[in-house]
């Protein structure tokens, strides 16, 4: 009989475990929270079981805890991920991340011929769905949905 064997990641002391990211999603929480450019420990995981989302994603980032602006961008492209908040190995608060009614300069939008494309102008876009995100630009009113959406 094959013996198996348990890895198991560390807790961190103070910082944030971002659970429930779709595992399609890893790389692009990294990219939008700009994870590769700090130097606290960071531990991530991909392709774990997962009974809601079938395979996710973890990461695990110690000392770092994020301004709801972040939280924002983590939601356009893992609407169902779970922030839980540790001080002294303990979570002292969950955050469930909610997609917000409108998106201020976190996403850029699809049409090639909008003005926030070619002038200095901060992209603004209306939520029209939050389970599969769709953004519809204030300036040009084209839908811009999660496949083809850019993170600034």
């Amino acid at each position: 009989m094959k013996e198996s064997k348990l890895m198991s990641v560390s807790a961190i002391q103070n910082g944030t475990v971002i659970d429930h990211i779709p595992a399609s999603s890893l790389f692009k929480v990294i990219q939008i929270l700009r994870l590769d450019r700090i130097e606290n420990q960071i531990t991530f995981g991909t392709n774990l079981e997962s009974d809601k989302l079938g395979r996710k994603a973890i990461i695990k980032i110690s000392g770092v805890f994020f301004e709801d602006e972040d939280i924002n961008r983590i939601a356009l492209v893992a609407p169902d991920a779970k922030l839980n908040i540790i001080k002294d190995y303990e979570v002292v608060e969950k955050k469930v991340v909610e997609v917000p009614d409108n998106i201020i300069g976190i996403a850029k939008c699809m049409n090639p011929k909008c003005i926030t494309n070619f002038e200095n102008v901060i992209t603004r876009f209306r939520v029209v769905s939050k389970k599969n995100v769709a953004l519809k630009c204030h300036y040009c009113e084209k839908i811009t949905t999660q496949e083809n959406m850019s993170i600034i």
